[in-house]
C-alpha cells in the first residue's frame, strides 16, 4: 500500500453553515497512504474528501432530477447535460451525467466508494483519535459508501458492489468485475446503513451546529434505509418484467423478475423507525412564524409562507438532511422572474429562465383539494379561458388583472409554489400584503423575454425555491440567502410511510394519518373529507389503488421542484406515460391576453422502456468484457 498514491485534486467544498472548509489532503505533495493517517488532522480531512463526492443536488448541471425530465424546461440554447437527455440526447458514447465513472457532468462515484474504502481500511492506524470520534468517522464513512451505491443503483439497476478494493497487486482478470444481482446491491445498501446506525455511533443530533452541520447524522441514516428500501420496493425494481432476459455473461439473472410483498413491509417498518428518531430528535413539519416580522400577514400568506420556507428557510426543523454544499442562490436566480420589480427590469442579477411545463402546473389540487380532472366543480374544460382576479383573489392574483381560469380556484400549494402572469408574488423586499409584486409576462411586460439567456420558455416560475427575504436591487444586485438542500424533509418520509402502508395493509387510518398531516399544513381537509364532499369519485381513498393514485399525486405536488418527481416516476414505472406527453408552455410573443393564454407545444418527448436505466459508457464495456450494457442501449 505504500506507493498508492490520492489522486483526487477536489480544491475545496464547503460542507459546514460556518463555512468551514473541508479539503483534500493535497496541498503540496502526494503522501501515500501511511502519512494520511499518521495525526488526527490529516485522518480528518481525507474523510471530508470522502464527503466530497456527494452529488450536488441543487445544480441544475449536477442533478438528474432537475432537468432530465419534465418538471422543469429551459429554453433551447440553455445547454445542460441533463437538458440533453430530456430532448432526447442520451447516448452509450459518452453519457451525459455520468456518475459510473465521473464524465459528463456526473461525479466519479466510484472513486468516491474506493476513498470511503480507503478510509475504512486505514482510520484505525490513526495514533491520536479517540475511540468515540474514531467510531463515529467510521459511520460516517459507512453512510457515504451506502449513498454513493445507492445513487448509482437508482440511476442504472444492478451495479458492481464496491465492498472492498483490490490489491494492487490483482491480476488482470481481477479487476474486469461483474454487475452483482440488483436485490443484493440493495441489501448491501441496507447492511451498511445499518452498521451506521447503531446506536451511540453517529449522533443523534448536530449540537455543535457552528462547526458541523452537515454532517452526517443517526435520523440521516434510518432515513436514507427507508428510501432505499421503498425504492427497493416499488415497480421498477420489484416483479418487473420487463427484465426478464437480464443477465450477465454468464446467465445469471440480475433482476428478480417475480413481486415481492416482503420488500413493503421491510419498506413500511423502515420508514416507521425512521419517523419515531426524527420526531424524537425535534424534527416536525414546519410553520411559518411571524414573530419578529413588521408586517402581520394574511392566514392566505402565511399558510404559503408554511410551504415555500419548509424548504428555504435555513436548517428550519422539518429537514432531516440538509446538504450545506448547495448553489440554491444560482438556482434562485434562475427562478426569479426578471423585472419582478418593474423598475428593475434591466437588472441581469436574475434571469427567470427555469420553465415549468403547463401539465405540470396542472398535477396541484384544486382548492377543494382533489385532482383539477375530479373536482365535480371544477371547469377542467374550460381551463383556458380568461377570467378577471376580484378582491377576494387579492392574495393569490393581481385584482382586476384578467388571466387564465387554470390560475383560479386551486390550492395553497399552487400559488405557493408557482409564479404566472397575473399572479402575486409575496416578499422580494414587499412584505405588506396589500402591497405587493406581482408577475406581469406577456410580450413587452417586466417579466417578458429580453434576451435569449434571460426568458422563461413556459410562463410559470418555481416560485417555491425562492426565498421570500431576497431582494432584487439597484445595478445587477440580486440579494438572496443561499440555503442547504433539503435532501430528505420530514413531509417526504410522512408521505413514503402513508405509501408503504397502503402497499401492505391498505387504506385505513393508518394510512390516511400521514398524508393528511402534510395536507393540514397545507390548508387542506384530510383525503377522505375531500373527496366525499369535492370528488365525482368519492370512494377513490376506500380502495388501495385509488389510495395509490392519491398518494402519489400528493408526492409529486408536496415534493414539486425539489428533484423528487424525476426519480419516483422512474421507480412507479409510470415515467413511460408522463415523459411522452408534450412540453407546452404559453405563446410568450403575444402582446393580449387572449393571444398568449393558447397552449403551444414547445417539444415532444419520447421515452422508451429502456430510459428507465442509464447507459454504460461504451469505453467501460470494451475493456471489461464482463460488464453488460443494460436493456435497449
Amino acid at each position: 500500500m505504500r506507493n498508492i498514491k490520492i489522486g483526487i485534486c477536489i480544491a475545496l467544498l464547503t460542507i459546514f453553515s460556518s463555512c468551514k472548509k473541508y479539503l483534500d489532503i493535497v496541498p503540496d505533495n502526494i503522501p501515500t497512504i501511511e502519512n494520511a493517517f499518521t495525526m488526527r488532522t490529516s485522518a480528518e480531512r481525507f474523510l471530508f474528501t470522502c464527503y466530497a463526492y456527494m452529488p450536488q443536488q441543487s445544480s441544475l448541471t449536477g442533478n438528474p432530477a432537475f432537468t432530465s425530465g419534465d418538471e422543469f424546461w429551459l429554453h433551447n440554447d440553455y445547454a445542460t447535460t441533463g437538458y440533453s437527455i430530456a430532448r432526447g440526447f442520451q447516448n452509450v458514447v459518452d453519457p451525459y451525467l455520468n456518475f459510473w465513472q465521473g464524465t459528463q457532468g456526473g461525479r466519479d462515484l466510484y472513486q468516491g466508494i474506493r476513498d470511503c474504502n480507503i478510509f475504512l481500511e486505514n482510520v484505525g492506524t490513526v495514533p491520536d483519535l479517540d475511540a468515540y470520534e474514531r467510531d463515529r468517522w467510521i459511520a460516517e464513512a459507512k453512510f457515504l459508501k451506502a449513498y454513493y451505491h445507492f445513487w448509482m443503483i437508482r440511476m442504472y439497476g444492478p451495479i458492481p458492489l464496491k465492498k472492498d478494493n483490490l490489491s494492487v497487486s490483482a491480476g488482470i482478470e481481477d479487476v474486469k468485475v461483474r454487475r452483482d444481482k440488483v436485490d443484493d446491491c440493495f441489501e448491501y445498501v441496507v447492511q451498511l446503513l445499518d452498521e451506521a446506525a447503531v446506536s451511540g455511533l453517529l449522533p443523534d443530533r448536530i449540537d455543535n451546529e457552528a462547526a458541523e452541520l452537515g454532517r452526517i447524522t443517526r435520523p440521516i441514516a434510518l432515513a436514507l434505509k427507508a428510501y432505499t428500501l421503498v425504492t427497493a420496493a416499488s415497480p421498477l425494481f420489484n416483479g418487473n418484467t420487463d427484465y426478464v432476459g437480464f443477465t450477465d455473461n454468464q446467465g445469471t439473472s440480475l433482476f428478480n423478475t417475480t413481486f415481492d410483498q416482503t420488500k413493503w413491509e421491510k419498506a413500511a417498518a423502515a420508514c416507521k423507525e425512521a419517523i419515531e428518531l426524527c420526531e424524537m430528535n425535534g424534527n416536525r413539519l414546519y410553520y411559518y412564524n411571524q414573530s419578529g416580522q413588521q408586517y402581520n400577514v394574511s392566514d392566505t400568506t402565511r399558510t404559503q409562507l408554511n410551504i415555500r420556507n419548509s424548504v428555504t428557510e435555513k436548517w428550519n426543523n422539518e429537514i432531516v438532511w440538509g446538504n450545506p454544499n448547495s448553489t440554491a442562490n444560482v438556482l434562485q436566480v434562475q427562478a426569479t422572474p426578471r423585472g419582478l420589480d418593474p423598475a428593475r427590469r434591466a437588472n441581469s442579477g436574475v434571469s427567470g429562465n427555469l420553465g415549468v411545463p403547463i401539465k405540470v402546473t396542472e398535477v396541484f389540487y384544486s382548492d377543494r383539494g382533489v385532482p383539477i380532472t375530479e373536482d365535480s366543480e371544477w371547469d377542467y374544460a374550460g381551463r383556458f379561458n380568461l377570467q378577471t382576479a376580484t378582491q377576494a383573489e387579492r392574495y393569490n392574483l393581481k385584482q382586476g388583472y384578467t388571466t387564465v381560469a387554470l390560475n383560479f380556484k386551486r390550492e395553497p400549494r399552487y400559488y405557493a409554489s408557482l409564479g404566472f402572469d397575473g399572479g402575486i408574488w409575496y416578499g422580494q423586499g414587499k412584505f405588506n400584503d396589500n402591497d405587493t409584486w406581482y408577475v406581469s409576462a406577456k410580450k413587452g411586460q417586466p417579466a417578458s423575454t429580453i434576451a435569449n439567456h434571460s426568458h422563461n420558455a413556459t410562463g410559470f416560475w418555481p416560485k417555491k425555491l425562492v426565498f421570500y427575504t431576497n431582494v432584487i436591487g439597484d445595478g445587477n444586485t440580486y440579494t438572496r440567502i443561499n440555503y442547504p438542500w433539503p435532501v430528505i424533509r420530514l413531509a417526504d418520509l410522512y408521505l413514503l410511510y402513508s405509501e408503504a402502508l397502503n402497499e401492505t395493509t391498505g387504506p385505513g387510518a393508518e394510512t390516511y394519518k400521514w398524508i393528511d398531516m402534510v395536507r393540514e399544513r397545507a390548508g387542506l381537509d384530510g383525503v377522505v373529507a375531500s373527496w366525499q364532499a369535492a370528488s365525482v369519485n368519492p370512494s377513490k381513498p376506500s380502495s388501495k389503488d385509488g389510495m395509490r393514485d392519491i398518494i402519489r399525486q400528493e408526492r409529486l405536488i408536496e415534493l414539486s421542484f425539489e428533484g423528487q418527481r424525476y426519480w419516483d416516476l422512474r421507480r412507479w414505472k409510470t415515467a413511460i406515460a408522463e415523459l411522452n406527453k408534450p412540453i407546452t408552455g404559453w405563446d410568450l410573443a403575444q402582446l393580449t391576453s387572449d393571444g398568449y393564454y393558447r397552449e403551444k407545444q414547445i417539444f415532444k418527448q419520447v421515452f422508451t422502456t429502456r430510459d428507465y436505466l442509464w447507459p454504460i459508457r461504451e469505453t467501460e464495456m470494451l475493456a471489461n468484457k464482463n460488464t453488460v450494457q443494460n436493456p435497449g442501449w
